[in-house]
């Protein structure tokens, strides 16, 4: 089959993004975000959704990473639902337990058409590497409102803030990758009853 990929550009005043995914990839990462620390989580979607990334983003750093993080999560979801498609075909729902040490975290997707985010998150420490883990809200949500997709990202357990944040990202790709294959017994219908996925 052919595979799924999108390209998308935003830009603004704030930031310049450009992102192409294949949803059938191997799991490839082409990262420059300006952030190291968002580069090395959003590795681990890639990896472990085994889709291929590649995301080039220039933003007002020196402001703060605010405009930059949100961006790149709007501009992932706009990809990510270009590629998807119709929804034919696929499992739609996904989900994930992921542990990394003490840490525990379970992803719940439904490829449902309509945006809706809960983050039950909360981070031992402020930051990490210098970046400021709130900001994984504001990436999740702009990726949610995008990909039009519901999304419960709930840390079970954890007492570092790496670990947690890992996991959260890990468990995201697993998801993803279960909601995105492809269901031989649905012979290219759309899973739902409605006979669509869009609003």
């Amino acid at each position: 089959m052919k595979p799924r990929q999108a390209e998308v550009e935003r830009n603004t005043l704030e930031t310049q993004i450009r992102v192409q995914i294949n949803l059938d990839g191997s799991g490839q990462a082409d990262l420059h975000t300006g952030l190291p620390f968002l580069d090395h989580m959003i590795h681990q979607i890639v990896r472990h959704g085994l889709f291929d990334l590649s995301i080039q983003a220039q933003g007002d750093l020196d402001i703060d990473a605010h405009h930059t993080v949100e961006d790149i999560g709007i501009t992932l979801g706009q990809a990510f639902a270009q590629a998807v498609g119709d929804k034919s075909g696929i499992q739609r729902y996904g989900h994930a337990y992921v542990p990394l040490d003490e840490a525990l975290s379970r992803v719940v997707v439904d490829l449902s058409g309509r945006p809706a985010l809960v983050f039950a998150v909360e981070f031992p420490r402020a930051q990490v590497g210098g970046f400021d883990v709130d900001l994984f809200h504001e990436f999740f949500q702009g990726f949610v409102n995008h990909a039009m997709l519901t999304l419960h990202l709930d840390a079970l357990r954890g007492r570092n803030t790496h670990h947690i944040a890992e996991t959260l990202f890990k468990a995201c790709g697993r998801a993803l990758r279960m909601a995105v294959s492809r269901d031989p017994r649905m012979a290219g219908n759309i899973p739902s009853t409605k006979g669509t996925l869009s609003l």
